[in-house]
């Protein structure tokens, strides 16, 4: 059999309000918070899919300022995400199908439950480097942290 060595490409948006606070939505699946985002369409650009998914999932209508980085990671999958900082154009977020509803959280007080690898973006954000960074994540998946925080209480 063939190793399929095809990567799937993800991007996604991290939206402050103009009191600093970040945009989560909840995922109607899952009992986990995180940033809007998905995968890149066929011919799409990773910013306009980031422009794309946050409308789709949160109603609300979003710029691209920069690109703060650049995912992979180190469990073997061939997953490259792109994290980009936007700030929103119009629109008030509302509920969709993939998201039930969506808050505007400090970065001191993120939900228990949001996804570790969204965390980790959030932060890279926060630094202010001048330049994306590139590496490889880690963390749970948002499955694997939901099976860690629903087994802690």
């Amino acid at each position: 059999m063939a190793e399929d060595n095809r990567f799937t490409i993800g991007s996604f948006a991290i939206v402050f309000d103009d009191q600093g606070r970040v945009l989560l939505s909840h995922r109607r699946d899952l009992d986990l918070w995180n940033l809007p985002g998905g995968r890149v369409e066929v011919g799409e650009l990773p910013d306009a899919a980031a422009v794309r998914e946050t409308l789709e999932e949160t109603g609300l209508e979003v710029e691209v300022e920069r690109l703060t980085g650049v995912y992979g990671r180190t469990d073997g999958k061939a997953d490259i995400v792109f994290a980009f900082e936007c700030r929103v154009i119009s629109g008030e977020p509302s509920p969709t199908e993939e998201a039930d509803r969506h808050e505007w959280f400090s970065v001191e007080d993120l939900p228990r439950n949001t996804i570790p690898k969204q965390v980790a973006r959030i932060r890279d954000v926060l630094l202010r480097r001048p330049r994306p960074v590139f590496c490889n994540l880690s963390e749970p998946s948002g499955r694997e942290w939901l099976e860690l925080v629903e087994g802690d209480e």
